[in-house]
């Protein structure tokens, strides 16, 4: 399980504690509470046929956190991520075995609304998929088909801002998407996700079909991002998940090897594994 590292104040005691009990409060100040876990996974695993793509992974995501995945081509880590708000249910052939929690409900459990869920846990995928419509229609759609009876201007202009997009595109809310650049239409499609108040952004690959500019401006945005949604970032590129990442997850060959803070993981990572893929010797 994935914790968070945080200072514990003490008040200052008479009789000095033993070093077993000095590590036992500090193991104790480094347990995050329940509700911080957003996410869990209990010995997931996904099959497409016979072939297991992830094998018993248990991991938690946590609130307010940028969480990345990362490993070598073909290792489960898109199929991880999907799971997580049920994408993978539209693949034939796929089959689910262990849990995936979210604030405590099984996601697989008999009963589950799927659809329910994806308002709950949004998704920005690989390459930018606008609608080909104003991009006004592009946040407001999934708003207006599920009943939103607010402003819906100022929802639209609250999304843009939120996503670092307003200020380029206020002049031109009824124009064509399909008219932006790359980098816009990718924090455009981050707008529409969160134009519906989820609680986690599902990040798959989103900065993969963008230049370094448009690359950076992604960065900063999920930098600035996870201060009021918990983020979970699938990426090929080290360098982008030690830059924007809380806690990182490696991953190989289906397998979770190794989780946690991601300046630890790539400073002193404590698989050998591990060290092998952030040192470039395989993947």
């Amino acid at each position: 399980m994935v914790t968070l590292m945080k200072d514990a104040c003490r008040p200052e005691q008479t009789n000095a504690p033993t070093n077993a009990e000095a590590q036992a409060a500090a193991d104790a100040s480094h347990t995050p509470a329940a509700a911080d876990e957003v996410i869990h996974t209990d010995r997931l695993t996904v099959r497409y046929g016979a072939f297991e793509a992830v094998k018993r992974v248990s991991m938690s995501v946590l609130a307010n956190q940028v969480t990345a995945i990362i490993g070598p081509s073909g290792c489960g880590k898109s199929t991880l991520l999907r799971t997580m708000n049920r994408m993978n249910d539209f693949v034939p052939g796929i089959g689910v075995e262990g849990r995936v929690l979210f604030r405590g409900d099984d996601l697989y459990a008999p009963g589950a609304d799927p659809v329910a869920l994806r308002r709950r846990i949004g998704m920005v995928f690989q390459k930018p998929n606008p609608f080909p419509k104003s991009i006004y229609k592009n946040i407001a759609w999934g708003p207006k088909i599920n009943g939103y009876r607010g402003n819906m201007g100022e929802l639209v202009k609250h999304a843009l801002e939120q996503s670092a997009l307003w200020d380029e595109v206020k002049d031109k809310l009824y124009d064509s998407a399909l008219a932006l650049s790359g980098g816009q239409q990718q924090r455009l499609c981050i707008a529409r996700a969160i134009a519906l108040k989820p609680e986690v952004l599902l990040m798959d690959e989103p900065c993969s079909a963008l230049d370094p500019i448009a690359t950076a401006r992604i960065e900063d945005l999920i930098d600035e991002l996870k201060s009021r949604f918990t983020v979970v970032l699938v990426t090929h590129n080290m360098q982008q998940a030690a830059r924007v990442s809380d806690v990182t997850a490696f991953m190989y060959m289906g397998e979770l090897i190794e989780v946690g803070d991601t300046n630890m993981m790539f400073t002193k990572p404590g698989n050998p594994k591990t060290q092998d893929y952030i040192t470039g010797r395989f993947g």
